[in-house]
């Protein structure tokens, strides 16, 4: 029999921890929750203080009761759920449940699952922290309140499946106004001038900068010909050259927001998938040997940036060991954000020396591409400043000024690992200028004016949504991934081209909120609202009296709302076509992936249909149809014939109509980071055409 028995969350966890813990310690698992709020009701008495009704989860019981048995043969209970406030929850529950008694040193926790970690949790177990489990009770009480009584009045006035939730809500709030900016945007038009140098046959660019030493735009083909007119000649004097070197310095390492914004970015990971490979991390993966099953990542639900003294010297000395003394970077902590609890570290590598490329066989895919990049980015972030020299050269010709600017990379620092993904990749036009000197003569080659016009602000994609959310306060690092999941599984939002759009759907219901439950879509309420969780957390606030400020107010305008509102129909757009099946109309539907045809009889009829879109290009093998652009189940674009199934031509690159000059079979076009390959598909043929 075990003297001491451990309850964690999950068994990948449990096996790890039982083995770092020896033979006196039993470790087992709640597998999450096994005490919650009823899912058929609300659970919250309102006439009673708010006070949360739970039950034991169903399919829990045979769970909760295999741990009552084991903790009554035990001399010792110890509570090891996750380090956060659904963690605390799960350990107040389970202590209730368990019969151990308040105020019982039972609970330990940890943010990385190594060998010295947990048994140096294990020496000081404390109380549970009541302020914690508050906040979290507070965060359900709340959500219950406003999600089960608003999502029956959306069932009854528009259709069933909605739900309306304070932080949900505002995300979809951000989307359509995003989507209302770029409807009503206008276009103003402007102007830029370019041309090729040349000095002592050494080619470079500059750019149209300003008239007599200051900055000039050009609103239009007019400007653009007055500054074309002013200038005498194509012999332009270097006016001078100033030559500096710049800083640049490393990223912090990942929290819970960035890892899912630069997973996004450089993996094309969804937010779901991050977290849930993450999880997989932390618990634990079996890398034989010696090392068994092991913890390769610190929690990865933190907003903090803060990292330990160890973790800085084990990184200092692999840094020196692989680049040398002058790639180390200066001891000093990061700045957490002002909201930032740092409740514990950063996500990074638990134990540095296990380098990705070491462990990969032990590996899934993407367990390895995550881990590489967390592994990366913690590594860069401990190292020195990369270290650049610019040079802006001034040109002038009868007091019109170009400017060419040049940049070389001096010295690497953490640039040697790792470099900051971008939401929006920038062609970097910065190339090293040939040697010019204040006096010099250089010739214009092709001076030539372009026209552009000011673009709309982008749509959100998942990397930039969640930092808008993270920047406003809206939600927090555990909420991201579920609300980004939530709100296209209810169809108020979709994807185009890996950017959320709106729904018609999605519209309407905030168009409703916003009418008469406006705090719910007001970034401002939820700001506060979190704020509020936060103070329970620190014990400044009691969580029962920041809910009735809220209940009190929405309880009236919920009995408005009820009265007040009409049944609203939501209509769909008819696709112009019949379904061949039961020859009823066929509609257009938005997706998690898209618009997509349905038959309007449904559900008596599930006839489906992609959108096709056409590229222009006839079919090479049945010569009758034509190519169109289709979607995998993947959500990767493929190219097949129109005339499937009778015809299963499908192509991953792009067909063009222009048939091989050297063999006359079909080509493709395959796109490149900085160019465009079109090959033939029979022969050895391909051209390449810069981008």
């Amino acid at each position: 029999m075990s003297d001491y028995l451990v309850i964690v969350e999950s068994p990948a966890k449990a096996k790890t921890i039982e083995r770092y813990l020896g033979k006196k310690y039993k470790v087992k698992a709640s597998m999450g929750h096994v005490i919650d709020l009823p899912k058929s009701k609300m659970g919250v008495d309102v006439e009673n203080d708010y006070d949360p009704k739970y039950i034991t989860i169903r399919g829990k019981g045979p769970v909760l009761d295999d741990l009552k048995k084991s903790a009554k043969k035990a001399k010792k209970v110890y509570l090891a759920a996750d380090p956060d406030r659904e963690g605390e929850a799960i350990a107040w529950h389970l202590a209730h449940s368990l019969g151990i008694e308040e105020g019982a040193k039972c609970r330990v926790v940890f943010n990385e699952i190594t060998k010295d970690a947990i048994k140096e949790s294990f020496k000081e177990p404390r109380e549970v922290d009541m302020d914690l489990v508050n906040a979290q009770q507070a965060r359900r009480v709340l959500d219950r309140l406003v999600g089960y009584n608003i999502s029956p009045l959306l069932w009854k006035k528009i259709k069933k499946g909605l739900s309306a939730g304070r932080v949900q809500s505002v995300a979809v709030k951000l989307i359509i106004d995003r989507e209302n900016e770029i409807n009503n945007f206008v276009p103003e038009e402007y102007w830029s001038i370019t041309s090729e140098f040349t000095h002592k046959k050494k080619k470079f660019e500059a750019k149209f900068h300003g008239i007599d030493g200051e900055k000039t735009d050009l609103k239009n083909e007019e400007d653009v010909q007055k500054i074309l007119n002013r200038l005498e000649g194509e012999t332009f004097d270097v006016q001078s050259v100033n030559k500096r070197e710049r800083k640049r310095n490393p990223s912090s390492p990942f929290t819970t927001s960035s890892l899912q914004q630069e997973a996004f970015r450089k993996l094309n990971f969804r937010a779901k998938k991050t977290m849930m490979i993450a999880q997989q991390l932390y618990e634990g993966i079996n890398l034989g040997g010696k090392d068994g099953t092991t913890g390769l990542i610190t929690y990865m639900r933190t907003d903090s940036t803060r990292v330990s003294n160890t973790a800085k010297n084990e990184a200092a000395e692999l840094i020196e060991a692989k680049f040398g003394q002058s790639h180390l970077g200066k001891q000093k902590q990061a700045k957490n954000d002002e909201r930032s609890q740092d409740a514990h570290e950063a996500i990074r590598p638990t134990a540095i020396h296990k380098e990705p490329t070491t462990i990969k066989p032990k590996l899934s895919n993407d367990q390895y591409k995550l881990y590489k990049l967390i592994w990366e980015r913690f590594v860069a972030s401990q190292m020195a400043p990369a270290v650049l020299d610019t040079v802006t050269a001034h040109l002038m010709n009868n007091g019109v000024e170009f400017r060419a600017t040049g940049s070389q990379v001096k010295f690497k620092g953490f640039m040697e690992v790792y470099v900051e993904g971008q939401d929006d990749k920038k062609k970097d036009e910065r190339k090293m200028l040939p040697p010019l000197e204040e006096g010099d003569q250089v010739t214009a080659q092709d001076i030539t004016p372009n026209q552009h016009f000011t673009q709309p602000p982008p749509r959100y994609t998942e990397a930039r949504l969640v930092r808008t959310l993270e920047e406003k306060g809206i939600g927090r690092p555990s909420t991201y991934a579920p609300t980004l999941d939530t709100i296209q599984r209810r169809g108020y939002v979709a994807l185009d081209n890996r950017r959320f759009v709106p729904t018609e759907l999605g519209t309407i219901v905030i168009d409703l909120l916003e009418q008469y439950f406006p705090e719910i879509i007001n970034v401002q309420f939820t700001v506060d609202m979190e704020n509020n969780l936060d103070s329970v957390e620190d014990g400044d606030k009691e969580w029962r009296k920041i809910i009735d400020d809220f209940y009190q107010d929405f309880e009236k305008r919920l009995e408005k709302a009820e009265e007040e509102i009409e049944k609203i129909e939501v209509r769909d757009e008819p696709a112009g076509e019949n379904c061949e099946k039961c020859g009823h109309e066929m509609v257009y539907k938005m997706g998690r992936y898209g618009k997509f045809m349905a038959c309007s009889n449904f559900p008596d009829c599930r006839n489906t249909k992609p959108i096709l879109k056409e590229i222009g290009v006839d079919c090479p093998r049945c010569k009758k149809g034509s190519i169109v652009e289709r979607k995998s189940k993947k959500n990767r674009t493929f190219y097949g014939c129109d005339q499937y199934p009778e015809c299963e031509f499908i192509s991953w690159d792009k067909p063009i109509q222009r048939p091989c000059p050297k063999c006359a079979s079909l080509m493709v076009e395959k796109k490149q980071k900085k160019s465009t390959q079109v090959k033939c598909t029979e022969c050895d043929y391909s051209e390449t055409e810069q981008s």
